[in-house]
């Protein structure tokens, strides 16, 4: 069965551009990934849950509640569908985010394997703010539509 994930890419106003923010996922399988491991802040929807509720509750589980979305209505963005098969909803929203503030919810796993030791590490280990080129790069590759869409909606 195929996943559905959700999630809000925010972006600001930067020169005669915008700036997204884009987080970076937690445990010992990214710690050393960056280029195209980056993603949209989003998580799992739920069974009878609205796509753009879970977008916004998975914001905060992901960054802790020291962001603020602007005024305007969010731009619905479409969706993508990831090299797994996963497909992800997104809508874009202007916001402010200071990384430093990053509080990401926890995962517990097993780590080493096979090892008997349950280990606690955030699902976001850190939060950077990027002009698009940049983000093209950093982001996963299948999300790299959703910067595009940003871009012809801005």
């Amino acid at each position: 069965m195929v996943s559905t994930s959700a999630g809000i890419l925010l972006f600001r106003p930067a020169g005669h551009t915008v700036e997204v923010l884009l987080v970076h996922p937690g445990g010992p399988f990214w710690a050393k990934k960056d280029e195209g491991a980056w993603s949209i802040p989003k998580g799992e929807v739920e069974d009878g849950e609205e796509p753009f509720a879970c977008a916004l509750r998975e914001l905060e589980e992901e960054l802790g509640a020291s962001f603020s979305l602007g005024p305007e209505e969010p731009i619905e963005l479409g969706s993508v569908r990831q090299k797994g098969g996963k497909v992800v909803y997104c809508w874009a929203a202007r916001g402010d985010f200071d990384p430093d503030g990053l509080h990401s919810n926890t995962f517990t796993m097993e780590w080493p394997p096979r090892s008997g030791v349950e280990r606690e590490f955030p699902e976001v280990d850190r939060a950077e703010w990027f002009g698009l080129e940049r983000a093209r790069e950093k982001i996963n590759p299948a999300q790299a539509e959703l910067l595009d869409r940003l871009a012809a909606n801005s």
